[in-house]
């Protein structure tokens, strides 16, 4: 076999085993190459959107990337220096 013959394979090989995607809104089965992807369509993102919204979606873990924390004004440092010096 030529290398290119072996690579064609193995890309062919991959695209059998792809994982298939689904809207995470309805579930329904979507590619890649379409125009609201990961969503279904455009009714779908606005539902998803309003999730984030009204807070029924959220990220639950805390940020403990320290370069993160400086970017947001490091939250921490408040608590030591608040408003009520004595």
């Amino acid at each position: 076999m030529t290398a290119a013959r072996v690579a064609a394979y193995r890309m062919a090989s991959k695209k059998k085993s792809a994982k298939l995607l689904r809207c995470p809104s309805c579930g329904m089965l979507v590619r890649l190459e379409d125009e609201d992807f990961p969503f279904c369509s455009d009714r779908c993102r606005k539902i998803d959107l309003g999730k984030w919204a009204s807070g029924v979606n959220k990220i639950s873990s805390p940020v403990l990337d320290p370069e993160v924390l400086e970017d947001l004004g490091n939250p921490g440092s408040k608590r030591s220096g608040g408003s009520s010096e004595s």
